[in-house]
């Protein structure tokens, strides 16, 4: 028994040892790997090839770092720019741009002029063309009225007690042929120091003859229009421009801006008098009507798509900013798992 035992023991060392010599490749192969991952594991302070990787590593790391805050950076300046653009369109929303514009026209819609003679009275009224009044024939004295007029009494309406009588006249209406409307009011006696007779102009003449109630419409003319005056003794030319505003709500109102000038009037009766005279010239100064416009200069539009930009930049950087985050704390984990590998490589 003890025989038998020995002889296959030695039988099963005797074939290992062939296996072993059989293959040797093989055993080699398999050591050199084993070598070969513990280099490649093993970051020696001394060697050349693993120093320059992790300096390569620290150069990566600190670009990255730099990046990074960079990034940040402009995080912050397109946060600024977003908050910018807000108060900056919050502002314009409420301080509108003024637009003015200019519209040729060939005739003007007749104005009316609305006279306030008191006890004057109106002596001629024609129209003339081509800025050419013809001489005086008998100053002073009545004459024709070519001249549609109306006379209307209606209640002033800021007192609401004084009543008012008013003298209306057709204003011009062709521009191209500098149509004007003259006038001429004689007054007989007055109890005053200075004598004036006042005037209004109003839109549309037409628009006061179709009115149902047209003293109402007067009322709300004075209180809508400025008034002005001419004096005694002089001629008073009046020429006439018409600004057209259009309000926040859609309405649109009128105003009449005037450039008057004054000239003497010589006194060719033969016998002096007491009385005064009178005389006015309505007429147009250009074919140009102004229309002014509040405009709100910022564009909802460009403001969206602004803070589109903005956001999306904000969206890219913060994406690389978490990707470079990721990849710092890999490289530290790998790091940190070689250095172990080292340290037990050596212990």
């Amino acid at each position: 028994m003890i025989r038998q035992e020995i002889s296959s023991s030695y039988q099963e060392l005797s074939e290992d040892v062939e296996h072993r010599v059989v293959n040797p490749e093989t055993v080699e192969e398999q050591v050199g790997d084993e070598e070969q991952e513990d280099v490649s594991s093993v970051i020696l302070p001394d060697g050349s090839s693993p120093s320059v990787r992790f300096s390569k590593s620290c150069l990566k790391n600190f670009f990255s770092v730099v990046l990074l805050f960079m990034y940040l950076l402009l995080m912050a300046v397109a946060v600024f720019l977003v908050y910018q653009t807000i108060a900056d369109f919050r502002e314009k929303l409420k301080h509108p741009v003024m637009s003015v514009t200019y519209k040729e026209v060939p005739s003007y819609d007749a104005p009316g002029i609305a006279l306030y003679p008191g006890k004057a009275e109106l002596l001629t009224c024609k129209h003339h063309y081509y800025d050419y009044i013809p001489p005086l024939v008998n100053p002073g004295q009545p004459g024709e009225i070519e001249c549609i007029t109306q006379r209307i009494n209606y209640t002033d309406p800021f007192t609401n007690v004084t009543k008012k009588q008013a003298v209306i006249v057709e204003g011009p209406r062709d521009v191209k042929k500098r149509e004007l409307v003259f006038m001429q009011f004689h007054l007989n006696e007055t109890d005053q120091d200075f004598s004036a007779i006042g005037y209004l102009l109003f839109s549309s003449f037409q628009e006061f003859l179709s009115s149902p109630n047209k003293s109402e419409f007067m009322k709300v003319c004075e209180s809508s229009y400025s008034s002005w005056k001419f004096s005694g003794g002089f001629r008073t030319w009046v020429k006439m421009s018409l600004v057209k505003t259009k309000e926040e709500d859609g309405q649109e109102t009128v105003e009449f801006r005037q450039e008057i000038s004054v000239v003497n009037y010589i006194e060719r009766r033969p016998k002096p008098s007491s009385d005064q005279l009178f005389f006015v010239v309505f007429e147009w100064k250009d074919p140009f009507i102004q229309e002014v416009q509040d405009i709100v200069t910022a564009n909802p539009w460009n403001m969206i798509a602004l803070l589109c930009g903005i956001f999306l930049a904000l969206f890219k950087a913060a994406d690389f900013a978490k990707l470079s985050v990721k990849w710092m704390i890999k490289i530290r984990k790998r790091h940190l798992k070689r250095r172990t590998q080292v340290l037990n490589h050596i212990s």
